[in-house]
């Protein structure tokens, strides 16, 4: 070795498998003269560099700003290793990875690039058409995943051999497929075709376009499952799927062809912009242009419609191919699963579930290993405000900066489940699974967990779940095997926020959502909570109600309200002349109502802010039911959004007296008063949009002021906002002013959702810190 050549060993953390990494490596090397190795370690990429120190200086400064585009550098280590080592280098190249422990962060699936996707619909490229096409910066990771290193044989594309063009390119580290792992081509890759129909490739695409195009229902197999797909103009197609699904208002999700049709149907900020066509692609919640083509029933009374990009080759296809059918430019993408169910990954099971929803379906021979639904993200303030983690995302870790050690399993909550893997400081959430009420989503959650383990090389030292004894997930936990751990599922969504905003301080916490289980037995919903890592205390709570009729009540919004309205008129004669006035429900349903309540039958004492937000949507007329899960909350945040929007003079007198009490030790938000004034209102005649928008501040101010006096007892000055409530953002945004107002420092959410979807992240925190202190304890 030269005497004036240097040896640096470079280790890079983040994600740096499957993005192109080590030929990216090997052309700056080249570019700067660098001799040396680079192998993939697993947890890092490992670099031995020689060189003179300008040469050197220049690779590490390229390194750090031109990395693969699909690259997250979290952090370089350098070591000069000159003295240590007697390597000599004549050349740089790419070894064998090798297996180490440490830290792993594993890439999410990636969309189509934009160089990919010109050569696809290049006729005279060997791609030309190909519905595999993928290169070092696009294309499928976690999904086909079996095990770390990214290899092409620790994955499903092991299965295709590359054919020998494949292979030259995969070898040659001047093109844009040097060691991209699932490389292939029309010759040697996947195919797709027709499940119980004899067409293959280029026919089976040709097939379901004509199908899509003539009206009908088909089912595509993606990246991560199959979607439920359908022309999103035709109002008949849109119509009919939602009979077959069973699934009367809920929302349907749309791919458009490209950007400029989102556009012509929606409203769209450069940021949203900015989203939309990354190599993420998410569905995004975009307000509808009034003059868009969309049928009415994909998002019916809803302001908002869920919009996507293909991200997949083949959903390209779908929209252009060479076949002279004409094909509409936005369409119906919904997750391929029976309702509760998660999404189908491979034929057998969308047979046996999807095939009376649909006239065809299109599959392919690449196996999935991780199922991943799509990413759903609204927006707040013009940045991202996460409502559905998962393809794109998970499971890129949430990192903190605490000495926290050890290995803890999160389960998740029951609802809109995913889990979380705690290493240390690092965090990863899971894919969206699904809702556990459903036996094949327990098993999903199962089998996702056991790969999880794989890949992360974890065998925690506890698991964590919720309180609740009778949830799937508690099942799933005890049946695991380790050391068990509960925790109270409103602290665990304070716990998710302060983890995301990686705050360590002491806080007081807002965690308002649908239910969750109380450390008294009884139904917690609407709370604030002064919480750190160790434990919290229950400081304050909306005004309890009873609860009645067991799971109907969450889906029947005019029963909460019968029941509040009894409980503050506590007169059944009284309650039962406003309930006819407000045509809330018979006399016969409110004599029922009544009696169960007198009677304590299938009733359970609730602080259920989601159920709150039901009760006044009855009350004012906007939604008596719901046919899918948060329908009349959502619909009483847009009727006050409507309001809001008008020239009407929107302050209204926010004082309400008494607006907080104390009771039992505990802070009460009045809420009983609220609803009584409300229904006073509106017996007189008050409009009931001016109403809800009225509701939703007297909430915001009712929430500042227990955080003021919250802040007095504890001297905390952070106020954390959680839980599935917080998705409504007139509540957020209501909220988040009056507290800074009072001088609070906000922390809300933006990449972890406020709902159960979060909740596995601070489950996995609560655990890392019990497991912390107790390795303190035992070591004083």
């Amino acid at each position: 070795m030269n005497k004036k050549e240097l040896t640096w060993r470079i280790r890079v953390y983040g994600i740096v498998q499957g993005v192109g990494f080590r030929p990216t490596v090997s052309r700056h090397a080249t570019s700067n003269g660098i001799c040396g190795t680079v192998c993939n370690k697993g947890p890092y990429v490992e670099i031995y560099a020689q060189g003179q120190k300008k040469q050197m200086e220049g690779f590490l400064k390229a390194l750090e700003v031109q990395p693969p585009k699909r690259a997250a550098i979290l952090k370089i280590n350098t070591e000069d290793v000159t003295a240590e080592t007697d390597m000599h280098f004549e050349t740089f190249d790419i070894i064998e990875s090798e297996k180490t422990k440490g830290e792993i962060f594993v890439s999410p699936d990636i969309a189509i690039c934009e160089e990919c996707k010109e050569e696809m619909y290049d006729p005279k490229d060997r791609r030309y058409l190909h519905p595999f096409i993928n290169c070092t910066c696009c294309g499928p990771r976690l999904t086909i995943l079996d095990a770390l290193p990214y290899d092409r044989e620790r994955t499903s594309m092991k299965e295709f051999p590359m054919c020998p063009d494949c292979a030259e390119e995969y070898e040659d580290e001047t093109t844009r497929r040097y060691d991209a792992q699932p490389v292939c081509c029309n010759k040697c890759g996947p195919e797709v075709y027709l499940i119980g129909r004899s067409e293959r490739g280029r026919d089976a695409i040709t097939y379901t376009r004509q199908m899509i195009s003539e009206g009908k229902i088909v089912a595509i197999k993606g990246i991560g499952g199959f979607h439920l797909c359908c022309d999103a103009t035709n109002e008949e197609a849109v119509q009919r799927l939602r009979m077959l699904k069973r699934r009367p208002a809920k929302p349907f999700a749309v791919m458009a062809k490209d950007e400029s049709v989102v556009k012509r149907e929606c409203v769209m900020t450069p940021e949203q912009e900015m989203i939309l066509t990354g190599h993420q692609k998410p569905i995004l919640l975009l307000d509808k242009e009034n003059d868009g083509r969309l049928a009415p029933s994909i998002a019916p009374g809803n302001p908002k419609v869920g919009v996507m990009l293909p991200y997949a080759p083949v959903q390209l296809l779908i929209f252009q191919y060479d076949d002279g059918i004409k094909m509409p430019d936005i369409l119906v993408m919904t997750s391929g699963n029976t309702s509760g169910a998660p999404i189908c990954r491979e034929d057998t099971e969308a047979v046996a579930e999807l095939s009376h929803l649909c006239d065809a379906m299109l599959s392919h021979n690449r196996k999935i290993r991780i199922r991943a639904d799509d990413t759903v993200m609204d927006f707040y303030k013009n940045e991202p405000y996460m409502i559905r983690r998962s393809r794109g995302y998970a499971p890129l870790p949430f990192m903190m900066s605490t000495d926290w050690k050890g290995k803890v399993l999160a389960v998740g909550g029951e609802l809109k489940n995913t889990f979380c893997i705690g290493v240390d400081s690092r965090f990863y959430p899971s894919p969206y699974v699904g809702d556990l009420e459903d036996l094949r989503t327990v098993k999903a959650l199962q089998e996702t967990i056991q790969r999880f383990q794989t890949l992360l090389e974890v065998h925690p030292q506890v698991v964590v779940c919720d309180l609740h004894p009778k949830y799937n997930s508690t099942v799933v936990a005890e049946e695991l095997g380790y050391p068990i751990v509960k925790v109270q599922h409103h602290y665990a969504h304070i716990l998710s926020c302060m983890v995301e905003n990686d705050c360590q301080e002491p806080v007081i916490g807002v965690a308002f959502d649908g239910t969750g289980y109380g450390t008294d037995g009884t139904i917690w919903g609407g709370e604030i909570l002064l919480a750190d890592y160790e434990d919290f205390t229950r400081f304050g709570n909306i005004t309890p109600f009873l609860q009645i009729g067991g799971d109907i009540s969450a889906k029947e919004g005019w029963r909460i309200a019968v029941s509040m309205i009894y409980g503050y008129t506590k007169d059944r004669e009284l309650a039962g002349e406003i309930m006819k006035k407000l045509d809330l429900c018979s006399e016969k349903e409110s004599k029922v109502q009544f009696a169960m309540a007198d009677r304590k039958l299938n009733t359970v004492l609730s602080t259920s802010v989601g159920r709150l937000f039901d009760a006044v949507s009855a009350i004012l007329g906007i939604r008596h039911k719901s046919s899918f899960e948060g329908e009349a909350s959502m619909a009483l945040e847009f009727a006050a959004e409507a309001y809001e929007q008008k020239d009407h003079e929107q302050k209204q007198n926010k004082k309400i007296d008494p607006l907080v009490y104390e009771e039992d030790g505990h802070v009460i938000l009045n809420t009983q008063l609220l609803v009584q004034r409300i229904v006073e209102a509106k017996l007189q005649g008050a409009d009931s949009g001016r109403l809800a928008y009225w509701f939703h501040e007297i909430l915001a101010e009712q929430i500042t002021a227990v955080c003021v006096e919250a802040r007095n007892v504890s001297g905390r000055q952070k106020a954390v906002l959680s839980g599935g409530v917080f998705q409504n953002r007139l509540l957020l945004r209501l909220t988040e002013e009056r507290l800074t107002e009072e001088g609070f420092e906000v922390l809300r959410h933006r990449m972890v959702p406020p709902n159960d979807g979060g909740i596995a992240v601070g489950q996995a925190a609560y655990g890392m810190a019990q497991l912390f202190r107790a390795m303190h304890m035992g070591s004083e």
